[in-house]
């Protein structure tokens, strides 16, 4: 059986509205997507400590899933007659095969060789070189899989800079992958922190399946411990606002390396960590960049 599936430009004023409205008309499913994915333009809409809380972006597509005999031009028109739209918003309908799910989201995610010796290898995958540090990881709930330019800067810089006996707090954990890559790395012992428990207990099945022994802890029961290696891959504006918090955690003469930065973003960002780290952009990768630097 095949459906329909149609996509609508909207901006955020009608996106929320004719994404109910497509519900209401008879969708399976319908969808709200940023329009700019994948851009430099690309935000995200969850608030970020001192930012207000946007609604939808600015620029979305919404999604509506349609069985084959639907009328797609009469829904689109009453849609937007439903959310006040005094003309028809341009739209796109293609056809959509049955598929096997399953196997087209595995198709979608191959080995990601982050150096030449480090790999990330969904669990559906053979590993291309066995004797490389292997790290079994899946795409889930939480970020991480490496597929992101900020997880592989992490996780270059991680390779490194660990030597062996390390005590690494990688904040913001996500999947907790970097956090078990520094175990298999060598490191002594390893921490994430997340505040959210999805990610907590995503990190944590991921550190069994990867067979590495790492504790993973939401902000208020994590351990107060002076850490040699702080890795945090977020967004500028928490790790602007987490930056004394930040600091106090790493040792004097302890390694920080932040990611989660747009290069045109980064000295907003040294400005404050120089308050504490002798700090500077150590990698680029797509337009992002990595910092790093040495507590004082």
């Amino acid at each position: 059986m095949a459906w329909l599936s149609l996509k609508i430009q909207a901006d955020e004023s009608s996106a929320g509205a004719l994404s109910d409205a497509l519900m209401d008309l008879g969708a399976l499913s319908a969808a709200i997507e940023d329009a700019d994915a994948e851009t430099l333009n690309e935000r995200a809409i969850f608030g970020e400590p001192g930012e207000p809380v946007d609604s939808v972006w600015q620029h979305s597509v919404v999604s509506g899933l349609f069985d084959p005999d639907a009328d797609i031009p009469a829904t689109v028109a009453a849609a937007a007659a439903a959310v006040g739209l005094g003309d028809i918003p341009h739209y796109t309908v293609e056809n959509l095969a049955e598929q096997d799910w399953v196997r087209l989201t595995q198709a979608q995610f191959d080995p990601i060789r982050i150096s030449s010796r480090l790999w990330i290898i969904p669990t559906w995958h053979t590993a291309p070189d066995s004797e490389a540090i292997n790290l079994a990881l899946d795409p889930g709930l939480a970020f991480g899989t490496g597929s992101h330019p900020t997880t592989r800067l992490c996780l270059q810089w991680l390779e490194d800079n660990i030597h062996g006996d390390e005590y690494v707090l990688d904040y913001g954990c996500g999947s907790g992958i970097l956090a078990i890559a520094a175990m298999k790395l060598g490191a002594r012992q390893a921490t994430g922190v997340d505040i959210d428990p999805q990610a907590i207990l995503a990190s944590r099945q991921n550190a069994a399946q990867n067979e590495v022994d790492v504790d993973f802890y939401l902000p208020d029961g994590a351990p107060q411990q002076k850490v040699d290696i702080l890795v945090a891959n977020i967004l500028t504006n928490p790790l602007k606002v987490l930056a004394p918090l930040l600091a106090e955690t790493v040792r004097e003469g302890g390694k920080i390396a932040l990611s989660g930065v747009l290069a045109t973003q980064a000295e907003d960002v040294l400005a404050i960590y120089r308050n504490f780290f002798d700090i500077e952009v150590a990698a680029e990768d797509e337009g992002w960049v990595c910092l790093a630097g040495i507590r004082r």
